[in-house]
């Protein structure tokens, strides 16, 4: 039994190593960290129900995703070719709209979350 699980908690490893690369090397997924922090802090002191908080976690995990994506094809199409290339440049920008589109959802779900419990502090 102990194999198994030994086993199940180094298969997790790999996925470990994506993430401290992520924060290593790429600077935004700092201002994401920041920003995660930033609406969970604000969720626990606005009292958010739980239907809200699905949708604050959903939106903060589908930044993260993006990010994490929009790396690993940059990274890909960076081994492919680093030469510039008309067509690596259009992925490029395809996957970093998936980002922004991705933070434009956590924007607008935040704001419509959190404005009508502000607005009732006040």
């Amino acid at each position: 039994m102990i194999p198994f699980i030994t086993d199940r908690i180094r298969s997790f490893k790999p996925a470990f190593q994506g993430i401290l690369f992520i924060l290593r090397y790429e600077k935004n997924t700092w201002i994401h960290l920041f920003v995660t922090l930033v609406v969970t802090a604000f969720s626990i002191l606005l009292k958010i129900n739980s239907i809200e908080w699905l949708f604050i976690i959903t939106a903060v995990f589908i930044v993260w995703f993006a990010e994490i994506l929009n790396t690993a094809i940059e990274k890909t199409v960076d081994l492919i070719t680093l030469e510039k290339n008309p067509q690596a440049k259009i992925i490029k920008d395809l996957s970093a709209s998936f980002v922004l589109l991705s933070a434009l959802y956590a924007v607008i779900s935040g704001l419509v979350i959190f404005i009508p419990k502000i607005i009732n502090l006040i």
